[in-house]
């Protein structure tokens, strides 16, 4: 019984070491590549997960690869702007092996593939990209002027197609700008640039201001003696009205003096008494005697 115990156990390890032999797994998260000796064709290339099986090494070898997204951050690197200003700049990409037979003949590892091929790749395209810009696209005070956006997505284009004519299997899915750096002479130097053009902004605000300001004046003067001078016609229309009406009054005045002297004497007092004075006067002197008793005046016949 003992015997026949240890013979089922022996027959389990050789039935799983056979197992393990001819049989693999692909999860979710990897793809894999089975060679015949060395090679493979595309229907080598397994991407569905599950359990497949396969001739025992040296026969047949599988390769398995991660599937997921990948980030390659390289080392900063100095390149120049358009201008010709230094700047040191920190990219990240984030990759992933699209077809794993193409990825294993090429380059048949990660390592590899961020070392040999992507840096190189993204060195070229930062100096490409970043050649073509000017540093006042990255950095502005005026926010319109501001590329950064499009200078990322011109980066990521470059490098997707670089990386595509390579055919290394690999596919760019984002690319970013870290960091960007500059150092303390040319930061100086792009803030007094930045500063002159502020400056120039606003002597061209303040000049077209003046120019507003000047036409402004000049319109409100325009307009100020039109209508001074449409005053002073019509003051002296009712100026001359006035004065035919006072000829009339003189006219009658000068016929009836009497009337003429009563009604100055009045006219006096009234304006004697506006403010509420208090007057202390002798009744018979002129024209306070009006307080006392009204003059007897006839009315002139006229003719």
């Amino acid at each position: 019984m003992k015997n026949l115990a240890i013979g089922i156990f022996v027959a389990l390890i050789v039935v799983t070491l056979g197992l393990y032999l001819v049989s693999f797994q692909v999860r979710e998260t990897e793809s894999c590549v089975v060679t015949t000796f060395g090679r493979a064709t595309a229907d080598d290339e397994i991407t569905e997960p599950g359990v497949y099986f396969k001739w025992p090494f040296p026969i047949q070898q599988v390769h398995q690869f991660d599937s997921r997204m990948q980030v390659f951050e390289p080392e900063p690197e100095e390149t120049t702007t358009a201008g010709g200003e230094p700047v040191i700049i920190n990219t990240y990409v984030v990759w992933k092996i699209a077809r794993p037979l193409e990825f294993f003949n090429a380059i048949k590892t990660v390592t590899k593939a961020e070392d040999e091929l992507l840096r190189s790749r993204i060195r070229n395209t930062q100096n490409n990209v970043i050649g073509r810009h000017y540093f006042s696209e990255f950095v502005n005070s005026d926010a319109s002027k501001i590329k950064f956006e499009d200078i990322q997505n011109e980066m990521l284009t470059d490098l997707q197609q670089a990386v595509a004519d390579a055919k290394f299997g690999i596919e760019i899915r984002a690319l970013g700008i870290k960091q960007l750096k500059i150092s303390k002479d040319v930061s100086t130097d792009v803030f007094e640039r930045m500063k002159a053009e502020r400056n120039r902004k606003a002597e061209r605000i303040i000049a077209e201001g003046n120019a507003q300001a000047i036409k402004i004046r000049t319109d409100a003067k325009s307009k100020s003696d039109e209508l001074i001078a449409a005053a002073e016609a019509r003051a002296k229309v009712v100026r001359g009205q006035g004065d035919a009406e006072a000829a009339k009054h003189y006219q009658r005045l000068e016929a009836d003096p009497e009337l003429a002297m009563l009604l100055r004497s009045l006219e006096a007092l009234q304006k004697s008494l506006e403010d509420r004075t208090t007057l202390v006067t002798p009744t018979d002197i002129q024209p306070f005697s009006l307080l006392k008793s009204m003059p007897d005046i006839q009315p002139k016949e006229t003719n």
